[in-house]
């Protein structure tokens, strides 16, 4: 059974910055590509970041591109999202997801629980 944790969550000033951590069990963590996806109230869930297997590709959605970073350290089981110069906008609950690389929901097998991130004004 896959388990995927969020840590990292809180509550932020606009401009400040938030690292998630996402650790994952039950799976060889290295076969699988992982993904940060968002989700406000009232809105759907939304593609966030991605990155391989390895490490060595990466995406991004245009409204985080230069300020948050995915990264992994597939030795610990685990993935990071470092973001920075944060927005209001950037309010959500976010979810690591284990699976296909991709920005798609449907490309993914497993999912966090989710942490909170509030950007205050």
């Amino acid at each position: 059974q896959v388990q995927l944790v969020e840590y990292g969550g809180g509550l932020v000033q606009a401009g400040g910055s938030l690292r998630l951590s996402c650790a994952a069990s039950g799976r060889t963590f290295s076969s699988y590509a992982m993904g940060w996806f968002r989700q406000a109230p009232g809105n759907e869930r939304e593609f966030v970041a991605a990155i391989s297997r390895s490490g060595g590709t990466t995406a991004y959605s245009d409204s985080v591109k230069g300020r948050f970073t995915i990264s992994r350290a597939n030795a610990k089981n685990t993935v990071f999202l470092q973001m920075n110069s944060l927005k209001p906008e950037d309010t959500a609950v976010y979810y690591c997801a284990l699976g296909s690389y991709g920005g798609s929901i449907a490309s993914y097998d497993y999912w966090g629980q989710g942490t909170q991130v509030t950007v205050s004004s």
